[in-house]
């Protein structure tokens, strides 16, 4: 079924899709291994940690207002026509594989200038990269003085301690340990000290805090989950 024909099946008014405001009365179910109910919008597409960096954006950040230089590492299709129509916005995106960026890049080598922007996304990517922490040091390199990241990743945070294992080479194996059989690694509730490691000051937002529960449960997002908001 096309997307459209889904969306207008699925109208009603239960839950709502900040991103474009609409509303459904019920959301899709996603997920790998495991699949989670009620998260994926009809509309835009967007899952629970894209709506909730959305309204942190929107309602803590002056990110729709002022000029702003941006790198989007690989792009979301729930923000990318959104922030590319954003006149305040100079918008790049960048992908090594994906057909949809502007640039061709690798993460851990990015054709930039050092504090090139001043908005750095890069969100479910580093648990992809052998080499995270010279990705991250290429994320900092960019970014300008001042300038924000948001980097958000898988995270468990009932785990002190971030989990890789190379040795574990077999797909569905890497898949039922990882999460996905492309993750190298889940990232535990030191993720943040890693990012403090590399230089940037970091901001653990747990943004569902400052949001009333019932709207929590009508955007359909995850309680709890933190937004790594990092700063150079």
């Amino acid at each position: 079924m096309a997307k459209p024909f889904i969306a207008f099946y699925l109208k009603g008014n239960t839950y709502t899709d900040p991103i474009d405001g609409k509303s459904f009365r019920k959301f899709l179910p996603y997920g790998y291994e495991k699949q989670r109910i009620n998260v994926l919008s009809p509309s835009t597409l967007s899952l629970e940690r894209h709506r909730l960096m959305w309204l942190y954006l929107k309602d803590e950040t002056d990110f729709f207002t002022k000029k702003k230089k941006v790198l989007h590492m690989a792009p979301e299709q729930c923000f990318l026509s959104i922030f590319k129509k954003q006149k305040n916005l100079a918008y790049i995106t960048a992908d090594l594989f994906s057909p949809i960026a502007d640039v061709k890049a690798d993460i851990c080598d990015l054709p930039f200038q050092e504090n090139s922007f001043d908005v750095v996304f890069c969100n479910h990517v580093l648990e992809h990269i052998a080499d995270d922490t010279k990705a991250m040091q290429e994320l900092y390199r960019v970014l300008k003085p001042g300038g924000m990241g948001i980097f958000q990743v898988p995270q468990e945070l009932s785990r002190a301690k971030t989990f890789e294992d190379n040795s574990i080479t077999n797909q569905k194996e890497r898949a039922r340990i990882f999460g996905q059989y492309d993750h190298v690694r889940i990232y535990g509730r030191d993720y943040f000290n890693k990012l403090r490691a590399i230089g940037f000051k970091v901001d653990e937002v747990d943004y569902t805090k400052k949001i009333a529960p019932e709207l929590v449960k009508k955007f359909c997002l995850s309680k709890d989950e933190i937004l790594p908001v990092c700063f150079k």
